[in-house]
């Protein structure tokens, strides 16, 4: 099943709350929250206090997705601010079962993401221990980056792997996808999709009739 998860980054940050309302009802299935502290990468964006003023909008998943430098130090203030999925990066993570266990025991699922020159077998491991893994399609960092081809073969892998396994792992893909990369990215293994300004969010606009797209009609293009 696809599953769309729009990306809050991309969205309008005076008027939160009421486009977490509209993007529900349009569809959407989760929300996806770019966590970025200026260390990993260059930009910064938001904090726990954000997703926790936006908790009692919506009762979706939020997505947690941590481009942070030591994750470790923080993912506790994110689950205490509602977020149901942690999502780290394996770039990041120097003893990955320990954290990820640490976060199983808070009941909250856990992803691995992963950068477009990051080789899989980094992941391999863990994929028994985790149940998402969020491939970025582009480099981390901002909205609206140039979509890196090469990653479709990396999701055909990570998906390989997923079913020798026989394990119960999403794949998600993160930034350029739109019309035209879509059905490649789904083809190849991805259910979820994070909508950025490539698609729900274009020129800092939201366009919730693009989510009903991206489960049917960009499918079939």
């Amino acid at each position: 099943m696809i599953k769309v998860s729009p990306s809050i980054m991309c969205a309008d940050f005076s008027r939160l709350g009421a486009e977490i309302k509209k993007l529900e009802k349009a569809g959407a299935d989760l929300f996806h929250f770019d966590i970025m502290d200026g260390c990993f990468v260059p930009n910064i964006t938001m904090g726990p206090l954000v997703l926790k003023a936006l908790r009692d909008k919506t009762s979706l998943p939020f997505d947690a997705h941590l481009m942070v430098c030591q994750p470790e130090k923080i993912v506790k203030m994110f689950i205490e601010s509602g977020s149901n999925i942690i999502t780290l990066h394996i770039e990041t993570i120097f003893f990955p079962y320990r954290l990820i266990r640490e976060l199983k025991k808070e009941k909250v699922k856990v992803g691995i993401a992963i950068n477009p020159a990051t080789p899989v077998f980094h992941i391999e491991p863990l994929l028994p221990e985790i149940d998402m893994v969020l491939v970025m399609a582009v480099e981390p960092g901002f909205a609206g980056g140039s979509f890196i081809p090469a990653v479709v073969s990396k999701i055909r892998k990570i998906k390989e792997m997923v079913e020798r396994g026989r394990l119960n792992v999403e794949i998600g893909v993160d930034g350029g996808v739109n019309e035209k990369t879509l059905p490649i990215l789904v083809e190849a293994g991805a259910n979820i999709l994070i909508g950025g300004s490539t698609s729900i969010f274009p020129e800092g606009k939201i366009r919730l009739s693009a989510i009903k797209d991206m489960k049917g009609k960009w499918l079939k293009r």
